[in-house]
């Protein structure tokens, strides 16, 4: 085990690098209380799965749309700058999602705070890679540990939030998940951003500094858009399951289970990603992340038959073991691909393809639920399973180039 982790003991040996990994963990927790949260709460106060996923896709798909725009700003004036106020914002929508539930207000009261959180929250994921990226810009075999710590430390949060946010919502009060969300985001984002010491130096590249100048968005780049185009229906996988466990986990009597049945799925993805951050790899990096999606979009087909919850929990442990190896491959291709004046930029491109896959992903599956059940959920993550192997499949070419003549890429 010593051996396992020593790469990641040597990256977290840098100065500075234990806090800013700690607090950032901690900032993105609402990664996986805040959707299942606004689900959770909803669904429970009004007995409307679809109105449940709804408030959630629109809080995602804000904040798909707005998180590279403000990552853009922070290339340009500086993490602390701009995600203060932000943070500031954050929080008092998330408070307001849980106050207009738990107090009944009517259905489109909820909608309005759903996009203030939505729009100003941002990715403390990117934050966080880009301060590692500033740390080790000579150490590209440090940088592929880091990024692999970065990714392990998403699934983790994946594996304590929905089991945290569910427990909460079915056994102290149903907007309970929320306040975690709401909670963890203030105290890790708060100080997070205290961390002046390694934060990374804004790219004003205007006349004497003033970070006017314009950049080209980075989706011109050929290989952040097809990248980003994966993860869009990866993250409708994602979106779909969530919201289809919930349901059948309350169909078969045990809601409780849902975030522990999450959790297993986060859990597999966490102990591959563990693993596959201590070796380097000789394939090229864009052959990778196409099979990655490939295998996963495959191995969320049984669900379509799947009737119990221990066999949901097989099938999802089994499926998350290709994530987090396509997430720090998805990482490392735009890293590589981008300017590095834009590179907060290009990595919020993943979580904005992430978060709008999601939200299709749950307000479809949500629909199908009221509909015909839980199954219908499950039939959609299939749906979104097979469009993901074409999309991977369809990005091919350029993922096969790109993985072989980005600027810096996995050490050999």
């Amino acid at each position: 085990m010593r051996h396992v982790l020593q790469p990641y003991r040597d990256v977290l040996a840098r100065p500075g690098a234990p806090a800013f990994v700690a607090t950032s963990t901690l900032a993105r927790l609402p990664m996986s209380t805040a959707g299942i949260g606004m689900v959770l709460a909803v669904a429970q106060l009004t007995g409307s799965y679809a109105l449940a996923g709804q408030v959630s896709a629109v809080f995602v798909i804000t904040q798909a749309v707005c998180s590279p725009q403000l990552a853009r700003m922070v290339d340009r004036y500086g993490q602390r700058r701009v995600m203060r106020p932000a943070l500031a914002v954050a929080v008092l929508g998330l408070a307001l999602v849980a106050l207009a539930a738990a107090l009944g207000w009517p259905a489109a009261a909820l909608f309005a705070p759903a996009v203030l959180a939505g729009a100003t929250i941002g990715s403390y994921g990117s934050l966080s890679r880009a301060r590692w990226s500033a740390l080790l810009r000579d150490d590209a075999r440090g940088l592929h540990s880091a990024y692999s710590l970065e990714s392990v430390l998403d699934e983790a949060v994946f594996v304590v939030g929905p089991v945290l946010a569910t427990v909460l919502a079915t056994t102290v009060h149903p907007v309970a998940g929320l306040v975690v969300a709401l909670l963890s985001l203030a105290v890790g984002g708060w100080t997070f951003l205290a961390l002046r010491a390694s934060e990374p130096a804004p790219h004003a590249a205007g006349p004497g500094g003033t970070g006017t100048a314009r950049h080209a968005s980075v989706l011109r780049v050929p290989a952040v858009a097809v990248t980003v185009a994966v993860f869009v229906a990866m993250g409708a996988i994602f979106g779909a399951i969530d919201v289809a466990t919930v349901a059948f986990a309350e169909e078969e009597g045990a809601p409780w289970a849902a975030g522990v049945v999450l959790a297993v799925f986060a859990g597999g993805s966490l102990v591959a990603g563990l693993v596959y951050g201590t070796r380097q790899w000789t394939r090229p990096v864009g052959q990778r992340f196409a099979t990655g999606m490939v295998v996963l979009g495959l191995a969320v087909c049984p669900l379509a038959v799947v009737g119990s919850l221990p066999l949901l929990a097989v099938v999802l442990f089994l499926a998350g073991l290709s994530i987090a190896p396509t997430l720090i491959n998805g990482n490392t291709l735009v890293q590589a691909a981008v300017p590095p004046g834009q590179l907060t930029e290009g990595l919020a491109w993943i979580s904005t393809a992430l978060g709008a896959g999601v939200a299709l992903g749950s307000a479809v599956a949500g629909a199908r639920i009221d509909a015909v059940g839980a199954h219908g959920g499950f039939l959609v993550v299939v749906v979104a399973g097979v469009l993901a192997v074409a999309a991977a499949l369809g990005a091919g070419p350029v993922l096969r180039r790109a993985g072989t003549t980005t600027r810096v890429v996995d050490p050999v």
